[in-house]
């Protein structure tokens, strides 16, 4: 049986590490992802089968996909392994590098991004923690959304509650600081905007210290600027969470016009304004969606770099003449992402069960099954780097 090599860490998350190693079968540098304490509760463990489900269905050039789930080592196991494609880097590392940026990065990441959710809100997908750390860039540019730890299916009944403790704070919509209760793409929305007012400063757009301080600093930048206050002002003790409230609803339910914006960032164009004026909408209803956000004049010299050099959805004719493909340029899933499986898991050991059956499906089709080699000279330290270590099972009945 083949057997993974253990490398070298690259990440580490809440939720585990991953490490660059080399697939035996064809000697490629490829992704693996620890997961650990899979089984701690049954909120934890759906989440990991949700993840490797979403892995396992994603077909997307700007979406990071699973290229094999590899079997437990142990048993009973309480850890996940699995291999994704490698990246160089992410987004974040970029920004807060001296790395410059031209306006053709910008407009190729800000392209991919965007092509990559419209892929993932097609299968009715919400990422729900869209950052620059969880966008993994290569050496040309190409863009891959990963870490979908949070992410979950758009809930169609609104008097469904959903959870508010999504999207790192930087990245989170004012819907979701002022604690909705029901929600929808447009928080990932949101977080593009502010990733790409972070691209063109080089600087986090809502770097506050709390909900409530990150809440201010937004009204404070879309608001009427006859109503809006000095931040220190409004994030005194004398304002309690219902008159912020109060004030928050005086917030324009439109757009604010593109001038909002010019201030931050010694670059910015009227189409870049314009773009982050549909980005970044106060009112959830009122904002862009991938598919409108794509049609942008500003995403247009992106979309021929991107389809000219990087894209495989297009094609080089015998004459040497790059074609466009007859599929649409952005396209969408033939089938939205099926959560349903999740109405029949009520217990841990259903989940362990379910996990198990879906790794001895082999579901991402490698014929040559792989293992872990806990034989490797790293191996003690690949399990050492793991963030979060594995626990005891819980109770069926937990």
């Amino acid at each position: 049986m083949n057997m993974v090599d253990i490398d070298k860490p690259i990440g580490y998350g809440a939720f585990g590490v991953v490490w660059a190693v080399k697939d035996p079968r064809d000697g490629k540098q490829v992704a693996l992802k620890k997961m650990p304490n899979v089984f701690h509760n049954i909120m934890s463990a759906k989440r990991v089968l949700r993840e490797l489900k979403m892995l396992c269905y994603f077909n997307h050039e700007n979406v990071l996909s699973a290229v094999d789930v590899l079997p437990p080592v142990d048993s009973p196991y309480e850890e996940m392994y699995v291999i994704t494609q490698l990246m160089h880097t992410d987004l974040h590392k970029i920004i807060v590098s001296q790395q410059p940026l031209t306006s053709d990065h910008l407009r190729l990441f800000l392209y991919q991004i965007l092509r990559g959710l419209k892929y993932l809100h097609g299968a009715h997908i919400l990422h729900r923690d869209v950052k620059p750390g969880n966008l993994l860039i290569n050496s040309d540019c190409r863009l891959k959304i990963c870490d979908f730890g949070l992410a979950r299916l758009e809930e169609p009944d609104q008097s469904k509650y959903m959870t508010q403790e999504v999207v790192t704070q930087y990245y989170r919509a004012p819907e979701l600081l002022l604690g909705a209760r029901h929600y929808g793409a447009a928080v990932d929305i949101w977080s593009v905007g502010c990733i790409f007012a972070e691209l063109l400063a080089r600087r986090i757009l809502f770097q506050a210290n709390s909900p409530v301080a990150q809440i201010d600093m937004i009204y404070n930048l879309l608001g009427d600027r006859k109503t809006a206050v000095p931040l220190s002002q409004s994030s005194s003790n004398s304002r309690d969470r219902q008159s912020r409230a109060q004030l928050y609803k005086s917030v324009s339910r439109l757009p604010a016009p593109p001038s909002t914006f010019y201030h931050l960032a010694p670059h910015m164009t009227h189409e870049s304004a314009h773009l982050l004026s549909r980005l970044l909408v106060w009112n959830p209803e009122k904002r862009v969606s991938c598919t409108e956000a794509l049609r942008h004049v500003y995403l247009r010299e992106g979309r021929l770099r991107y389809h000219t050099s990087l894209c495989r959805c297009c094609f080089i004719a015998a004459d040497g003449i790059r074609h466009a493909s007859e599929h649409e340029f952005e396209p969408v899933p033939d089938r939205v992402f099926n959560d349903s499986y999740e109405d029949q898991l009520h217990s841990v050991e259903d989940v362990r069960n379910a996990v198990t059956e879906f790794i001895n499906s082999q579901p991402c089709g490698r014929k040559v099954p792989l293992r872990i080699n806990p034989d490797s000279v790293v191996f003690p330290r690949f399990v050492a780097s793991t963030v979060a270590h594995s626990q005891p099972a819980t109770s069926p009945n937990a």
